[in-house]
């Protein structure tokens, strides 16, 4: 039997037979899981690709870019190792010029090992309260440049360096200043006459341009270029309006064109006055949510449309900030941020784990650098969570992370941030916790970093469970699945109500419940269940009810919390951002109320409508919202009646189907009545098939949950029309086309 070395040498060898071996794109997850995870694969996987090198490439630079690697890896080119890496949430990056044959055939081959590692951390996977997955499960690039270039910033040495850093150091509307560092390293055997071409795009428009002056750089030496540009009557990043610039980077050596960049930027200012968050001179309180990453079934592999996505009902369900628990996202999942005007705390990995030696203090130094040259251009970004979540943490640890973190983006509004009070800019706190450490004793900007779930499940959170037993503590807390039905559903809307109206007592600038999607835990038997939308993104009552907390001019919003049916709870909630809500029931009036006055509500910018009822009736209840006296909306929901058809729908969320990337897409299959009125107590098994360039990923049966039912669905290479069909026993079929579009 060979060793593991002689395997390693074997499959990083050009001519060893892959024939065998499947045959996959990225993002690829390593393992396809069952829905509840609670025995996830670990071990070590290989990936290779052959693939020939054109001729003309050789005299350029070539670099590679895995976006990600989980967890510990190893990368071979043609049979000899370029670097190794540790950590599976940051790009993997390196020059490989001297590594590859141009006109040849080449093989890249890559190693990757995501079982539980001392040095990254977190905690054993046994006892993970969430799941790491494996695969080179986001993109991955071959970057070709001249010998004169812009530098990739994973490979500068030197502090806040490499490649092209931006920042805004005077915010105005009438004229702002945008400063642009670039970092251009000359490679070859000649001296080279450089210049910098800065161009200020704005909606395809240019809006400003400044030419550097001409630079002689060394053969082997490197120069940073700086420029300032001020942009007249500028558009202002802000969650309420995301505008955003592109700067065109064009490198100029003796008199030819030889590099070129095109970075996406905001102008916008994030300042504290007395600890309260000011957004372009604008005071703002930001509420907000947390996201872990997953999917059902395949892990972290999700395409950069599904990371949009996510992002979409995040910013639907009338959030305008994130928590990016408790690691770095994607790459695209910030540029979605960016996008729909979402602010972002951006962390390293970490959660209840410290290793007290070097080796692992240095991997989380490195880890806070990488993380903020990636995304330190991204408008979003408001503040570096270099902290490791939950852990304690010694004193100079912090003290130095943070001063490396602020070294690394010199910016004076940048932020750190960290659970601990000491040392860092700002106090994240869960709250839970604060009993223990109340907020005023802390002077500096605070922010409720998670609620409204472990208060409301754990017998020692030190808050109003500690009396309760376990099946009480079940019922009444936030952590409940779509198919608990509707008084479990609502109870978890209560705390969500009440834990944000106290955190308005606090003096923070923002709070971010746990959790926006419900998701895996490594450890556990089921999942975690307090997502605002379970793991296939359907909403759950507290859904509605944060949705309703947004300005009227973002969205009116009027959703009764019921199902109507004989076992629903005769108080009725209506959540909605009305000033008034009329409710009928069969076209009689039930009354026309205000907003509910109680002491989870007192805070609010729109508490809930309770309407008391006193007895079931079946039919339709409307409810009608009023704005400043005038009809502005209205909801409907109808009593259930037997099943007699099958609806089927396509979670787009803003962004249509594409072909050659992986995209994956949710494909929701509901039973409904004659009305349309999905059957809540609907629980049978659904066949699905596919007709065109697609497949269906999930691994479990595809069962209905509440009335509806979930699959995964990953699109092909090819584009074109993909038919779904659905059939279940007893209802005809039903079927949809997607047009699926190039990527």
């Amino acid at each position: 039997m060979l060793d593991e070395n002689e395997v390693d040498k074997i499959y990083s060898e050009i001519s060893f037979d892959a024939t065998e071996w499947s045959s996959v794109s990225l993002p690829h997850s390593a393992h396809i899981e069952p829905l509840v995870v609670n025995d996830q694969w670990q071990g070590v996987c290989w990936y290779r690709k052959v693939f020939k090198l054109p001729a003309s490439y050789k005299d350029k630079k070539v670099f590679l870019e895995f976006e990600a690697a989980m967890n510990t890896s190893g990368f071979c080119i043609n049979g000899k190792l370029v670097t190794e890496h540790m950590g599976g949430y940051l790009p993997v990056v390196m020059d490989i010029s001297e590594y590859m044959h141009p006109g040849e055939e080449n093989l890249i081959a890559v190693r990757l090992d995501n079982t539980d590692n001392p040095i990254t951390g977190p905690k054993p996977l046994r006892i993970l309260d969430y799941n790491t997955y494996g695969g080179l499960y986001r993109n991955a690039w071959l970057i070709t440049k001249n010998k004169v270039h812009i530098t990739h910033p994973n490979l500068a040495e030197k502090v806040a360096g490499g490649g092209i850093f931006i920042t805004t150091p005077t915010v105005e509307n009438k004229q702002s200043d945008v400063h642009v560092k670039t970092h251009i390293l000359n490679e070859s055997i000649q001296v080279k006459s450089v210049k910098v071409q800065q161009t200020i795009l704005f909606k395809e428009e240019q809006v400003a341009e400044v030419v550097s002056k001409e630079v002689k750089i060394e053969p082997g030496s490197d120069f940073d270029f700086k420029t300032n540009l001020e942009v007249n009557d500028a558009a202002l990043w802000s969650p309420d309006s995301p505008a955003l610039y592109h700067l065109k980077t064009l490198v100029i050596a003796d008199g030819e064109e030889v590099d070129s960049e095109l970075t996406r930027f905001g102008i916008r200012s994030f300042k504290f006055k007395e600890n309260q968050l000011y957004i372009n001179g604008k005071k703002t309180f930001l509420r907000g949510v947390n996201r872990h990453q997953e999917y059902p079934f395949i892990g972290y592999a999700l395409s950069d449309n599904a990371q949009y996505r996510d992002a979409k009902k995040i910013k639907d369900g009338g959030f305008d900030y994130i928590r990016l628990s408790h690691y770095p996202h994607s790459s695209a999942f910030m540029d979605a941020c960016d996008e729909l005007g979402l602010v972002v705390i951006d962390a390293i990995s970490g959660w209840q784990y410290y290793n007290d030696s070097d080796d692992f203090r240095n991997y989380c130094y490195r880890s806070a650098e990488q993380l903020i040259r990636r995304d330190r251009n991204h408008p979003s970004v408001l503040a570096w969570e270099v902290s490791l979540n939950e852990t304690q943490m010694p004193l100079f640890f912090m003290e130095e992370i943070h001063k490396r973190a602020h070294a690394e983006d010199p910016r004076p509004d940048a932020y750190t941030c960290g659970w601990k009070p000491e040392v860092y800019d700002i106090y994240l706190q869960a709250r839970q916790h604060r009993l223990l450490h109340p907020p005023h004793d802390y002077p500096k900007p605070y922010s409720v970093s998670e609620y409204g779930d472990w208060e409301y499940y754990s017998s020692n959170a030190g808050l109003n469970q500690h009396h309760f037993d376990k099946q009480t503590r079940y019922e009444t807390s936030s952590r409940q699945a779509r198919g608990f039905g509707e008084a479990r559903l609502l109870q978890q809307a209560t705390n969500v109500q009440e834990a944000h109206n106290d955190n308005l007592n606090t003096p923070a600038y923002s709070d971010s419940y746990w959790v926006m999607y419900d998701y895996n835990r490594g450890y556990h038997d089921d999942l975690e269940l307090s997502g605002l939308m379970d793991i296939y993104r359907l909403p759950k009552f507290a859904y509605y009810f944060y949705q309703s907390q947004r300005a009227p001019e973002d969205g009116i919003v009027c959703q009764l919390a019921t199902y109507w049916t004989e076992e629903s709870p005769l108080g009725v909630s209506v959540y909605s951002n009305c000033d008034e809500i009329e409710l009928f029931l069969n076209g009689r009036s039930l009354g026309r109320q205000k907003p509910d006055q109680n002491k989870i509500s007192n805070n609010l910018a729109h508490p809930p409508f309770t309407f008391n009822i006193e007895k079931f009736e079946a039919g339709e209840l409307k409810a009608i919202g009023f704005i400043k006296g005038e009809k502005a909306t209205e909801g409907i929901v109808k009593t259930p009646q037997k099943a007699t058809a099958l609806k089927l729908w396509i979670d787009e969320s803003g962004k249509a189907p594409v072909s050659g990337c992986n995209d994956v897409l949710f494909v929701y299959i509901a039973a409904v009545d004659v009305n349309g009125t999905v059957i809540p107590g609907y629980s049978e098994l659904i066949d699905l098939k596919i007709e065109g360039e697609a497949t269906i990923v999930n691994s479990d049966p595809i069962k209905a949950e509440a009335g509806i039912a979930t699959a995964l669905i990953q699109i092909g290479d090819q584009t074109g029309e993909v038919t779904v069909i659905a059939s279940a026993s007893g209802l005809s079929n039903v079927n949809i086309a997607l047009n699926v579009q190039n990527q």
